[in-house]
């Protein structure tokens, strides 16, 4: 009896040990291949795709990398945020690794859509209303001035802050750049944005245009609209001047002889504002079906 013990004794401590045999290779092995990763794979080359306002140098010190960096080491998040801080321009950016020595940025770079006035100071803004560069009004040639909007402590790099009342104009005013963005009718922007309407937003476009918005509609279908208004003024012939009123109920479309301007632009603005919508003038613009998802 005193001998089956000791050989049961014996096949369990054979069992223990084997486990933390096993255990031990596996974390032997791990640190292998840790210390290989460490050792060989090291940065060599660095490569900037997309790239063309700031040269691969530039996007490069930003990074703060540097040959001979671990490869697996380094934090792309942080690497990410550096980059989009230091340089404005950069609007979105991927890190992606290369074994064994290589690393490539892919770089989306951002282009100014319009300029808000703070301080005598002109600060240009992109689609998601991040202050790319601030200067005097030669930056501002051709692109359309934010009406109504009181910047709060602009700085270059960041997105532009408002105080809390003016929250909802700045809402709105990213979801405008989106829609038009999304419909690539950004180059058409002119001259003014204004927002300082509590149920409107007024924005020229084209040369002789002003176009009216709800302040609070679906401005994919606004956009919409009023894509679908201009084909139907080619197709008819009427020229683009005026302003065309998008606030109605129905989703009408109005297209009014006097083009509506912010004060001090080279248009008077009428005493009526857009109230002349309700003159005899005004021309009624067909409008297609809402669109939808196909």
């Amino acid at each position: 009896m005193a001998a089956r013990r000791n050989r049961k004794g014996r096949r369990r401590n054979r069992g223990r040990f084997g486990f933390l045999y096993k255990l031990l290779s596996i974390l032997i092995i791990f640190a292998a291949i840790l210390a290989g990763c460490v050792v060989f794979f090291r940065v060599n080359t660095m490569m900037v795709e997309g790239n063309s306002r700031y040269t691969a140098e530039e996007v490069i010190a930003a990074s703060g990398v540097e040959q001979g960096d671990n490869l697996f080491a380094l934090n792309k998040s942080q690497m990410v945020s550096r980059i989009l801080t230091r340089l404005p321009y950069v609007d979105d950016l991927s890190i992606d690794r290369k074994l064994p020595d290589t690393l490539i940025f892919h770089v989306t770079e951002s282009t100014p859509v319009a300029w808000v006035e703070s301080g005598g100071v002109c600060w240009l803004l992109d689609h998601r209303c991040k202050i790319l560069e601030a200067g005097d009004s030669s930056l501002t040639q051709g692109l359309s001035q934010v009406l109504g909007l009181t910047p709060v402590d602009p700085s270059v790099g960041s997105r532009l802050t408002v105080d809390p009342e003016e929250q909802n104009k700045l809402d709105r005013l990213r979801s405008f750049f989106a829609a038009i963005a999304g419909r690539q009718m950004t180059g058409s922007l002119t001259s003014f944005i204004d927002l300082s309407s509590e149920n409107e937003l007024r924005f020229g476009y084209g040369e002789n245009l002003t176009v009216i918005f709800p302040l609070n509609g679906d401005y994919d279908q606004e956009t919409y609209e009023l894509k679908r208004a201009l084909e139907s003024m080619d197709e008819r012939g009427i020229p683009r001047t005026g302003t065309l009123d998008q606030n109605y109920e129905g989703r009408e479309t109005h297209l009014l002889p006097e083009r509506w301007l912010p004060g001090g632009m080279e248009t008077p603005q009428t005493d009526g504002g857009t109230e002349a919508a309700e003159t005899p003038e005004a021309t009624q613009i067909p409008q297609g079906e809402e669109e939808t998802d196909e």
